[in-house]
């Protein structure tokens, strides 16, 4: 089913109602594809083994072979909690469909020829981050926070806190990667440029810090862990913001605003 339409008024643009229907009908489609991709997830979580990958890196640092659940009502809702997780992600090229196709009509065409790319290269940043917290943050993170009194204690990890405790950090790593398609998009669109990346340097490592202690969950390991790679994006995506703005001004795309003010606006003459 495709949402209802007006005939086109003269200037050509949709009227104001009817993106109101296309957007209620892209939203109920990504519902859909969640739902669908969650009942997918549930079997996949129930029979399939999703949980056991996830306890992995832990593994080591328990002092039996499993983790801990304190309320019968636990392994349910953990089965839930994957499923959907699992879901969101089968749904994800959907989602992100609906949205690009709801959007890129008020988009120029050399914006386009940016974003899509962009898409594509974030999908793959994102799993890079999402693998480089499971296998390395992730391991160094469990020694480095089960290394304290341990000839005192014994672990014995809650499934619920565990869960939480990784998804956090692997979700975190997965969108701070994302940087560099954020500003890529903010370069075609003209939001952002290279200059001001440069000027901001000191500025952004601040806020590198701030948000990758508000990101992990806590440890000094994977606190800076993080504020390395998302250095190293920062420098890329000013070189990638370059690239786009030179690829623009070759195209005449760029347009240099004149240094007269324009005419009946405040200061000008009569």
């Amino acid at each position: 089913m495709q949402p209802r339409r007006h005939p086109p008024n003269p200037t050509g643009e949709m009227p104001f109602l009817d993106h109101l229907e296309e957007l209620r009908w892209r939203i109920l489609w990504m519902l859909v594809a969640i739902g669908i991709g969650a009942a997918i997830g549930l079997v996949v979580s129930h029979y399939f083994g999703a949980l056991e990958i996830l306890l992995v890196p832990v593994q080591p640092y328990l002092s039996g072979e499993k983790l801990a659940y304190f309320s019968p009502a636990t392994p349910f809702f953990v089965t839930l909690k994957l499923g959907l997780l699992i879901g969101i992600l089968l749904a994800f090229p959907v989602v992100v469909y609906q949205a690009w196709a709801f959007f890129s009509p008020a988009l120029e065409p050399s914006e386009r020829r940016v974003i899509v790319p962009s898409l594509y290269f974030g999908l793959v940043l994102f799993c890079a981050g999402v693998l480089m917290a499971y296998f390395w943050v992730l391991p160094l993170a469990l020694r480095f926070l089960t290394g304290f009194q341990s000839e005192f204690l014994v672990a014995t990890i809650g499934v619920d806190e565990y869960l939480a405790f990784v998804l956090r950090l692997l979700f975190a790593f997965g969108v701070v990667f994302e940087l560099p398609v954020v500003v890529m998009i903010l370069s075609a669109m003209g939001l952002v440029t290279p200059e001001f990346m440069k000027e901001k340097r000191r500025h952004a490592i601040v806020a590198i810090t701030i948000l990758a202690s508000a990101l992990t969950p806590g440890d000094i390991a994977s606190t800076f862990l993080m504020i390395g790679p998302m250095i190293i994006l920062y420098e890329g995506s000013i070189v990638l913001s370059h690239l786009i703005h030179r690829r623009k001004a070759d195209q005449g795309e760029l347009h240099t605003p004149s240094p007269e003010p324009p005419s009946g606006s405040v200061g000008v003459e009569g």
